[in-house]
Parts: C-alpha cells; sequence; structure tokens
C-alpha cells in the first residue's frame, strides 16, 4: 500500500485534526473500529504491524488525552500533568502554539485589551514572562522551542508530534479509545484514557465522537442577543494569512503572481495600511464557505489576497515609502477564528459578557472586546472589517461551557467552547483560550483523583469551590475567588517587614488576593531597598510543621506582555526580566536558635515560585531580598506556608 493511498486528509491547518480513514476503508462491522483496524496483527507487548504495510502500531495509555497543542491545548496537558495525571498531547504539527506559533505569527491577545491590570496569569505569565527573558531578540522560532521545552521537560507528557487523530471509539456515551497516525515515522497510535480534550480549535475530535455542535451565527430570537443577526446562518469569522516584511538599504521591486487579486485605493477605505513589518489581521476570507472542508483552496484564495495587497503596496504609487520594503516572510497556515462550537451543559451568551455574571462555577475570565468579524472578509471590502464592542471589565467564563453536554468524558478548550457565536467574539483570543486550557487540565486531573465526571463536578458548588482554590494556587486567573486554604500555614502567621510603603502593609501578603484586582485596595507589600536590601518575615505563636513555601512577585500586570512581528506592540512592553519582579532572594528560618537555609535564589524572573523542602518544624520563616530587576521597591503579592 502507498503512503498516499493510505490516508486522506480532511481540512488544513492547525486544529483539522481528524483524518478519515474509516470513510476511505469503510466502517462494515458494528465494533466501532475501522476494517484498517482489522488488518492488524497482534504482536507481543504492544507491539502492532499493519499487514503489507511498513505502518506499526504502538498502544498508549495514559489519564488524559488531549487533541491539540495549541495555547489551550498546550496549558491544559501541563496543568493535568503537573496536578498528577499521565497526558498524552496529540499535536498535528511539528510545532506547538498553533495560532501564536512561528507557523502562523498572530500575537496573543486578551483582557490586557482591557489597558487595566488584567494580563492572563498562570501557565500563560509563565510561558510569556520565560520567552521574554529567553527571546529578547524576538524570534519566533525560539517562541517555539519555549513551548516545546515546557511541555518535554514535564515527566507526565507524552508529546506526539505530527500526528494527526482519525479515529475515536465511543461506548455509553464516553469516548473509550482514540487513533491517530504520524506518517513520518510510518506509526499508528492508539490511545486509552479516562478523560478526553478538544482543543483542536474546529472542535474535530467531538464530532468525530458524536458530540453535538454548533456552527454558524444564531438570530436574535435564539437567545435574546442584541448584536446576533436577524437571520441564523451558516456563516463564521474568517480566516487569516499573514505576512512579515524588512526594510533593505536599496529599492525593493515586487512582481506579483499572475494568480494575486488585483486591489485599488477604494478597497482599502475600511482597511488601514499602517506599517509594513508585519501585516494584516484583515487578510481575511472563508467565512461564507465550509471554514473546514474548504480550507485547501481557502489558503489559495487568502494567498491571492495576500499577494494582491502586497502588489498594491508597492506599485500603486499610493504608498512610496515602501519602495525599500521586501516580504521576507508569507504564512501557508492560515490563523482560524471560528468553525464548530461544542455544546456543554451551559452555552455562553452576550449577556452573560456584558453584564460579567459570576458563576459559581468560574474557572476563567476574558476581557477581549465583542470583536464580530463580518463573513465576507476581502470579498466584500465595502464593508467594515470588524464591528467591535468594548467591554468595561473582565468577566467569568464557567466551567459547565467547557465539557460536552452529551459526551461524559470530553472537556474543551479553545475557540471552540460552548457559547453562541456572539460570545465567541470575545472569548475566541488566546490569552483567554490558554486561561480555559489550565482550568480543563486541572479539572481532567480532579476528576481523575476523585472519580467522577466533569458534569458531576460542574453542577456541584462544594467540589467547585475546590477546584477554584487549587487553581487559584497554581495563579490561574479567577474573579471574587481568595485563598480560603485552610491549610495555609501563612494566614495563621503575624507578618513584620523591613519597612511598609504608604498602605501597602506586610499583612497584604496574607489577605488571599494575589495581584492588583481595581478594587481601590492594595493587595501587595512593598518595602524600600537599601543597601541591606529589604526583607519580610512570618512568625507563629507556636512551632509548625513545614515543607512548602509559595511566594507570588510583582511582573507588572499592568503592560502588555507578547511575542509579537508587530513594532508597536513593544512600545509599553520590557522585553527581559520585569522591573518590579525580585530577582535574588533567600529564604531562612531558625532552628534551634541556629540559622537555617531553606532557599537561594537568583536571577528570579518568574511571577510564582514554589519551594518545596525536608520537613522542618518552626516558629520563624524570613524572606531577604538581596535585588530586584530594577525597581526601587521589594514587591511581594503572596506568601502562602504549608
Amino acid at each position: 500500500m502507498k503512503k498516499r493511498e493510505f490516508i486522506k486528509t480532511i481540512g488544513i491547518g492547525t486544529g483539522a485534526m481528524i483524518t478519515n480513514i474509516t470513510t476511505l476503508y469503510g466502517n462494515d462491522n458494528k465494533s466501532g473500529t475501522s476494517n484498517l483496524d482489522a488488518n492488524i496483527s497482534d504482536h507481543s507487548k504492544g507491539d502492532f504491524k499493519l499487514d503489507n504495510s511498513p505502518y506499526k502500531k504502538k498502544q498508549y495509555k495514559c489519564d488524559v488525552m488531549i487533541a491539540g497543542g495549541g495555547m489551550a491545548g498546550l496549558c491544559a496537558a501541563l496543568a493535568a500533568a503537573r496536578n498528577g495525571s499521565k497526558v498524552v498531547l496529540v499535536q498535528d504539527r511539528s510545532r506547538l502554539g498553533g495560532n501564536a506559533s512561528s507557523e502562523i505569527r498572530m500575537h496573543i491577545s486578551g483582557a490586557s485589551q482591557l489597558n487595566q491590570v488584567w494580563r492572563e496569569t498562570g501557565i500563560l505569565e509563565e510561558l510569556v514572562l520565560t520567552e521574554a527573558n529567553d527571546n529578547p531578540q524576538r524570534c519566533y522560532e525560539m517562541w517555539d522551542f519555549v513551548l516545546y521545552d515546557k511541555v518535554i521537560s514535564e515527566k507526565n507528557i507524552t508529546l506526539l508530534l505530527d500526528t494527526v487523530l482519525y479515529n475515536s471509539e465511543v461506548e455509553n456515551g464516553q469516548i473509550k479509545k482514540v487513533q491517530a497516525i504520524c506518517s513520518a515515522t510510518e506509526e499508528i497510535s492508539e490511545i486509552t484514557a479516562d478523560f478526553f480534550a478538544d482543543c483542536t480549535g474546529d472542535g474535530t475530535l467531538a464530532v468525530e465522537s458524536g458530540a453535538e455542535y454548533m456552527r454558524g451565527r444564531e438570530s436574535k430570537t435564539e437567545w435574546g442577543e442584541s448584536l446576533a443577526v436577524d437571520v441564523a446562518d451558516q456563516k463564521t469569522m474568517g480566516n487569516s494569512l499573514l505576512f512579515t516584511a524588512t526594510k533593505w538599504d536599496k529599492k525593493m521591486p515586487y512582481t506579483p503572481p499572475v494568480w494575486a487579486r488585483k486591489y485599488t485605493t477604494k478597497d482599502f477605505i475600511h482597511r488601514n495600511i499602517g506599517s509594513y513589518e508585519y501585516g494584516y489581521w484583515w487578510l481575511e476570507l472563508g467565512g461564507e464557505i465550509d471554514i473546514v472542508r474548504d480550507g485547501q483552496q481557502n489558503r489559495h484564495d487568502l494567498l491571492a489576497v495576500l499577494f494582491g495587497v502586497w502588489d498594491y503596496i508597492k506599485n500603486s504609487e499610493n504608498h512610496p515609502e515602501s519602495a525599500n520594503w521586501a516580504l521576507s516572510w508569507v504564512g501557508m497556515i492560515p490563523g482560524k477564528r471560528e468553525s464548530r462550537r461544542i455544546v456543554g451543559d451551559y452555552i455562553m451568551k452576550q449577556e452573560d459578557i456584558q453584564s460579567a455574571k459570576s458563576f459559581y462555577d468560574r474557572v476563567a475570565y476574558g476581557g477581549w472586546p465583542l470583536d464580530d468579524h463580518p463573513p465576507g472578509g476581502m470579498d466584500t471590502t465595502g464593508e467594515v472589517p470588524y464591528v467591535s464592542i468594548p467591554l468595561k471589565g473582565p468577566y467569568s467564563i464557567p466551567f459547565r461551557s467547557l465539557y460536552s453536554k452529551n459526551v461524559s468524558n470530553l472537556l474543551m478548550a479553545g475557540r471552540n467552547i460552548s457559547v453562541s457565536h456572539v460570545a465567541l467574539s470575545s472569548t475566541r483570543v488566546m490569552a483567554t483560550c490558554a486561561g480555559l486550557g489550565q482550568a480543563i487540565g486541572t479539572a481532567m486531573a480532579y476528576c481523575k483523583t476523585n472519580a467522577i465526571l466533569p458534569t458531576i463536578l460542574g453542577n456541584d458548588k462544594k467540589r467547585m469551590a475546590k477546584l477554584q482554590q487549587i487553581l487559584l494556587l497554581q495563579d490561574q486567573p479567577i474573579l471574587e475567588v481568595r485563598n480560603e486554604d485552610e491549610n495555609d500555614l501563612a494566614k495563621k502567621a503575624t507578618l513584620k517587614a523591613s519597612s511598609e510603603v504608604e498602605n501597602s502593609l506586610a499583612a497584604n501578603v496574607t489577605d488571599g488576593i494575589n495581584r492588583d484586582i481595581n478594587d481601590g485596595n492594595l493587595h501587595e507589600w512593598k518595602g524600600k531597598m537599601d543597601s541591606n536590601g529589604a526583607w519580610i518575615e512570618l512568625r507563629w505563636k507556636k512551632p509548625i510543621n513545614l515543607k512548602m513555601i509559595q511566594i507570588t512577585f510583582d511582573t507588572g500586570l499592568n503592560r502588555f506582555l507578547r511575542l509579537s512581528p508587530q513594532d508597536w506592540v513593544y512600545k509599553d512592553q520590557v522585553r527581559g526580566p520585569q522591573p518590579e519582579t525580585i530577582a535574588d532572594y533567600t529564604i531562612s528560618t531558625v532552628i534551634n536558635n541556629k540559622n537555617i537555609s531553606i532557599a537561594k535564589i537568583e536571577n528570579n524572573y518568574l511571577r510564582r515560585q514554589v519551594h518545596n523542602f525536608e520537613p522542618i518544624k518552626t516558629d520563624k520563616v524570613r524572606i531577604d531580598i538581596h535585588r530586584t530587576n530594577g525597581d526601587a521597591m521589594a514587591k511581594i503579592f503572596e506568601i502562602r506556608c504549608y
């Protein structure tokens, strides 16, 4: 059997992960497996070989299987693994990051758009802080490596790159196993798990498994959304293809391919060409076709648009300053905004976002505007390319929108969650999706530990409160949830510091809030740095047993922090360690009148640091700050002790 006869891919790009081998070979048996599987010979130790084919079959058994390695999927994988679950992460590309990767190069957007204090924390903050520190040169391939390094460094994650899902087996409303193929290594992977997560963006694992889903735009009468269309349809927001360009010290002529589209000045009345180094989000098409199955043609049409726009810039004489600019990179994978949305126990709507409804099961937040794109894109240049309704503040996202209503062990994170089309126009951006990924990864580990299904968790307020405390401990951003962990011994300590600036008291580090939340109060300690540095101390009335200390630092959450090919994005950024962050510090205690060192850290740039050590019994812990990354104040939001 030839490889090209073996597999027929449906769709392209990140998230298009289902390969319909079942359709190609037929599925006449009643076991739920394809005839292809009937040709597999059994070998010892899980080693299988396809008859008359170089393909071998490998079997994996894990707690959690995640389809899709974009920002949602990789954050879900890291969260599940760090909470003790064995994870298999399947990604159809050779790189992680999805729309944020070097293959597409869309910058990560989210609640920072509110221009307040709402930059998302948790795993995403760890990733962007690491990238800013390790990649001051703004190299997209180095960002890819940051993501790769984080994933493969987790012992509980098995990463399968260049691997495409093609089948799932479902019994009694639960996924039992999935099959995936890697043509580069001639391997078929059969993955059995307790919980599955669809982070493909397109909801392809969900569709393959029979999950209920939505597509297109709902009408105003469906849920009473004022921003919805009058008559429901199957149209969506489109895909975009991006480029980068470089300025040279000489003129750089450009001749477009013969199939490039032709544009004139009137086509850009509603579309701004403000700079040339990176463009343009409005190079958009596909909202009026099947965004998944018509992907091959849509990519070619987007290339024709891209080269046509560059031809206009270079040769229309309306942009003479572009004379020395030349294309340096052209994307070949469109960035997707919308396709399918999986139905959960709750469907988020416009009112939930604009009223910032406080769900009891809130596990993440968003803050991007309600930002809908007309489906015509560059086919309708006479129309505005977007309609954006700004928000007053962040809004919560409920856990009940993050698992399937009818496939009981399937969860989802990303742009395929249980939301209306209008609500999706806000929740779809990657910083929000990353937070959703951390939420479901943690939830799957919680469900595994407690032997419950997601719907049991999502509809139980007491269990949800426990999950929220776990998420908060791990720096997941959740609105109106404070540290109420009864095991946190720091809450029972008396605090003292070398100095306290204004109302930034030492006691603030145990007030239960680990960031600025725009409530008019200060939730961090600030102490002046002098020649001896600064210090903060915790004392207990009687000795406690201690084996872990967690510190949450200030990383300037009021600023943007993201990699982008666009120069203006860096205007208010700090590339490198954030100046507010404490760089060098030591943790010590006193036992039997003897000073004992617990930890010594140098060159820290992370917001959250966890220090585990052999259990000790003490009534005092002191943190000495020796250096910040530039700030004149030592700043700490939270200290926890266990």
